[in-house]
């Protein structure tokens, strides 16, 4: 049989740098565009869940059972199936798989994808340092302050401007709202991660088996009680399967292991400046497929978001060393911040 070609590891790190930015900017475009189509933002999350289980679970299952045969006492977990222990799975879970993904999606039907793009990465930095810096005792040192500063000062350009308008009847500033609380929700869990020093294909593993097992019962009753509407009957079997295939396997299992490839030869600082391309390609792209506006405050708080991303991972002096710090963690796999 003839060979199958090998790639250098420049080449292997170049394409999933590509994927891993396309992935990212996409997911926030077509979210925006799914909010618009048949199904709820709780139908988003249940496809989310299902067909990223479809290959993580199984991937579990086979993990906690080669760890059995290596070594007795492995860190398992809900019936062997994810590869860390309940109290991580459930903390892990609860922030990264199930509140993420609710807060996410429904901030999509209140509020345009370029407030995403901004909103989303660039509270993410914030609220992540301020954790670290509260759970962990990391250091805010003065470079990355100046960062946040100009992180926070792009979110109040793109987000202020709805809360003002919150008075005029718009609702424009819950989905804003519900952008920042999802990225609070993903600090937490990058948080857990790092403090554990959970690995990067197990930590996503862990959380999608406990969405799965806590979320999907759940939905089932609120639907079959009242509580919520679901559209997943009435909605065309292409676009949940398309949801599927996208919001589970691409978002959650392409993204991450591409993401994890990159950090692997790029390193966290360069990684972080690489996706940091992804809120003006996300703007642009709502502005180009979505026919959004491009108003001015919408520019100039990307602007200031990716020069706060891109200023916080700089190369800091430190005693004469040059001491790398990421601003942001790993926003796709649950890698820890390194």
């Amino acid at each position: 049989m003839p060979a199958l070609p090998r790639f250098s590891p420049r080449t292997i790190g170049i394409g999933a740098a590509v994927v891993t930015v396309l992935v990212w900017t996409a997911f926030i475009v077509i979210a925006r565009a799914s909010a618009a189509r048949s199904l709820t933002p709780f139908d988003l999350a249940l496809a989310r869940i299902c067909g990223a289980s479809l290959v993580l679970v199984p991937w579990g299952a086979w993990m906690v059972m080669k760890d059995l045969r290596q070594k007795d006492g492995a860190a398992s977990s809900l019936f062997g199936l994810s590869p860390l222990s309940l109290r991580l799975t459930a903390g892990a879970g609860l922030f990264g798989g199930v509140a993420y993904a609710l807060l996410a999606y429904s901030g999509f039907f209140f509020a345009p994808a370029g407030h995403a793009a901004v909103l989303m990465p660039g509270s993410l930095p914030l609220w992540t340092t301020l954790l670290a810096a509260l759970v962990l005792r990391d250091r805010i040192t003065p470079g990355r302050a100046f960062g946040l500063a100009l992180i926070v000062a792009g979110d109040l350009v793109v987000g202020g401007r709805s809360l003002l308008h919150a008075f005029e009847g718009g609702e424009v500033w819950k989905g804003d709202l519900f952008f920042m609380a999802a990225a609070f929700c993903w600090a937490c869990y990058s948080v857990v991660a790092r403090r554990h020093g959970l690995d990067a294909v197990r930590a996503t593993i862990a959380i999608t088996v406990f969405a799965l097992l806590a979320y999907v019962p759940a939905y089932g009753l609120l639907v079959a009680g009242g509580a919520v509407v679901s559209r997943i009957g009435s909605a065309p079997w292409g676009e949940v399967a398309f949801q599927m295939l996208f919001q589970g396997v691409g978002s959650v299992v392409v993204s991450g292991i591409t993401f994890t490839k990159m950090i692997q030869y790029f390193g966290p600082v360069r990684s972080t400046m690489i996706t940091a391309l992804v809120p003006g390609l996300s703007a642009f792209g709502a502005v180009i497929w979505l026919g959004e506006p491009l108003h001015w405050n919408l520019v100039a708080g990307l602007l200031l978001v990716t020069a706060g991303i891109l200023f916080g991972v700089q190369k800091a002096s430190a005693g004469g060393r040059a001491v790398a710090r990421p601003a942001v963690p790993a926003t796709a796999t649950g890698c820890r911040d390194a």
